[in-house]
């Protein structure tokens, strides 16, 4: 009886330091679940998360939904964001902390009708552009500023557009040009049937401004505790094996994907062109996947500086924005 009690009370020490091994991780989205977020996904999906001993919940993000502003309240431990929205945020007194970056490639774009008389960048003059605001307008202003073109005041040289998250301004003859990424909005034009013969791009990449996107952030306070550190490199590990499994195993990737839409609202063909054209933008698919590149964030840091007389930001942050320590820590052998 003594034996089988002694077998009982460590049968539940076990179950309960098991539990307890479990440390808790809330990762905020940068928008609705979709391929632009399969290695979260696949990560969880694969139990990566939980191998490294982790309770990981994914919060979708959407259009009211400001990833700094869930760190900001401690709604998350850690966001997906794009650097120029951090960079601002953190200038605004947000003090978001890059300590790790997925996509090393920018996707966006602007999408032009040639109907509209835009054939180059120098046709934007005194035409209407389509952009997202939600801290997705940081990109597009430094650009303009670059170009020496005016988008507000009283006689603006562009007129800017506050575009949803559709094409509709294009579609609808509203704007001549909107804003899109390579991997979403520009297919969502083409399924509507515009013929890409019929459209002109612009790709960040392609004219110099490009900034980096999708990366992971916490805030600099936490970063002073070692345990923080040591769940959030764990984190950053298991991400990136998600990562690495999603872009080799696409079809089961778009399969977790769709499954964390509650809303149904996609197919697998839509969201695997999707993963097809966000695994172009994962060009660091190798030993260093995940770990920010100091030289992309001096250009990103570079381009939002010069951004005319409003920049995005107005001073350098420095080394303090970002953190290999997060990386170092869950990646060390």
């Amino acid at each position: 009886m003594r034996k089988t009690s002694l077998l009982i009370a460590l049968a539940l020490a076990g179950a309960a330091g098991t539990a307890a091994a479990q440390e808790k991780v809330t990762v905020q989205l940068k928008w609705l679940p979709q391929a632009q977020f399969a290695g979260y996904y696949m990560a969880a999906a694969k139990g990566f998360y939980k191998e490294a001993g982790l309770d990981v919940t994914i919060k979708p993000g959407g259009p009211d939904i400001a990833p700094a502003q869930v760190l900001a309240a401690n709604g998350a431990d850690v966001t997906v964001d794009w650097m120029p929205s951090a960079l601002a945020a953190r200038e605004a007194g947000v003090p978001m902390v890059n300590v790790a970056q997925i996509f090393n490639r920018s996707g966006m774009m602007l999408t032009c009708k040639t109907a509209s008389g835009v054939k180059t960048k120098a046709d934007f003059k005194g035409k209407t552009l389509g952009v997202w605001f939600g801290g997705n307008e940081y990109p597009f202003l430094s650009w303009m500023g670059s170009l020496g073109l005016k988008t507000s005041g009283a006689n603006p040289d562009v007129k800017v557009l506050k575009q949803g998250f559709n094409v509709d301004p294009l579609l609808q003859n509203q704007a001549a040009c909107v804003s899109t990424m390579i991997y979403n909005e520009y297919w969502q034009i083409i399924d509507a049937g515009v013929k890409p013969a019929d459209l002109v791009t612009f790709p960040y990449e392609d004219q110099g401004v490009a900034t980096l996107e999708d990366g992971l952030y916490a805030l600099g306070p936490k970063l002073k505790d070692p345990a923080f550190v040591a769940r959030m490199g764990k984190f950053v590990k298991a991400t990136v094996r998600g990562w690495e499994y999603a872009l080799k195993n696409q079809d089961e990737a778009v399969k977790a994907v769709l499954a964390a839409d509650a809303s149904g609202g996609s197919t697998a063909a839509v969201q695997k062109r999707q993963l097809e054209n966000v695994a172009k933008l994962i060009t660091n698919t190798g030993p260093t996947m995940g770990k920010l590149d100091p030289k992309a964030f001096e250009r990103t840091v570079k381009v939002l500086l010069a951004g005319g007389s409003d920049p995005v930001i107005k001073k350098d942050p420095g080394a303090e924005a970002w953190t290999h320590a997060v990386w170092d820590k869950g990646m060390a052998k």
